[in-house]
């Protein structure tokens, strides 16, 4: 998008919120174009095609900016908050152009939900129903572009990657439907950009910018560290669980076993004998005693009890 910016400058000289969006929307739909293109012409895998566009478009848009800001007169004040963003200039026909931008983004997601699911999960599948795979394709990534331009003037080209990537990461984590990980990740996002906009007014000399990418950041650690069945804490805490129901399973499974060698029902056995079958023994048999699933003879004997011996059954 920066190239875009820049070429734009140069061909008006206006610096226009509207006239310098289109310039990034163009410039970031040919950068699509020509990723698309280094995809089905070479072997370059997607993500090395994106990696090397992005570099050479973003080195490319860095050169022109740097012409632009050597030149003598001083029509170029401003055009660096593309490059790091800065939310506090933000004029009212800005928030005009990118509502009007993102509302007909929705719109268009709207009308090709569907097919668009199609695309990101099959489709070859789609390609046999007869649906233009191709262009949807290209339509997705013009809305992924449109997106990148809206933000430009907030987070800036810089950081923008991280509000295009970070929202849908930390949705990820709580679902796995697709609809409603896309209205997290909306929503993540919008919480990201006000928290990040309310924290940089109250501090002196916070920039808006990087203080919602910090934001949308600990959104995304907070997911992955709490979000169920995929969160760390709660991978951890059923991980802690299934190990001790299974060592309390075998701790019955041994007791059981015992006792089969002595039938009489009045015979413990000491929690050091069961430590040397399951280890740790202690503990466990602690805990089956509280659930009644077995009961203490001794100082150190232990037997299962009616339920014990239920469960033990295989």
């Amino acid at each position: 998008a920066l190239p875009g910016v820049a070429l734009a400058f140069l061909f008006t000289g206006s610096k226009a919120p509207l006239v310098l969006v289109l310039g990034a929307a163009l410039a970031g739909v040919l950068g699509t174009l020509v990723v698309i293109g280094v995809v089905r012409t070479t072997r370059v895998k997607y993500d090395s095609a994106l990696g090397i566009v992005l570099s050479v478009f973003f080195g490319f848009g860095l050169v022109l900016l740097t012409y632009i800001q050597q030149r003598p007169d001083a029509s170029q004040a401003g055009l660096d908050r593309f490059l790091f963003g800065q939310a506090a200039a933000l004029l009212q026909r800005d928030l005009v152009t990118m509502a009007a931008l993102g509302g007909v983004a929705l719109t268009v997601m709207a009308l090709v939900w569907k097919e668009l699911k199609l695309l990101a999960f099959d489709p070859d599948f789609g390609i046999s129903l007869g649906f233009p795979m191709r262009g949807l394709d290209v339509l997705l990534t013009t809305l992924l572009v449109v997106a990148i331009v809206i933000g430009l003037q907030t987070v800036g080209v810089v950081l923008m990657a991280a509000m295009v990537i970070a929202p849908a990461a930390a949705a990820r984590q709580w679902s796995d439907r697709l609809g409603v990980v896309t209205a997290l990740a909306a929503g993540f996002g919008a919480l990201a950009g006000v928290s990040g906009a309310v924290l940089s007014s109250e501090a002196e000399r916070l920039p808006t910018g990087p203080t919602i990418v910090l934001c949308i950041t600990g959104i995304v650690v907070g997911s992955l560290l709490l979000a169920p069945r995929r969160g760390l804490l709660w991978r951890e805490l059923r991980r802690r669980r299934d190990r001790g129901r299974l060592r309390l399973e075998a701790v019955l499974q041994d007791l059981q076993t015992l006792e089969l060698q002595h039938p009489d029902g009045g015979h413990g056995h000491s929690a050091a004998v069961l430590s040397v079958m399951s280890g740790g023994a202690l503990p466990s048999l602690q805990e089956l005693e509280r659930r009644g699933l077995v009961r203490r003879l001794g100082d150190d004997a232990w037997a299962l009890t009616e339920p014990g011996r239920a469960r033990a059954e295989p």
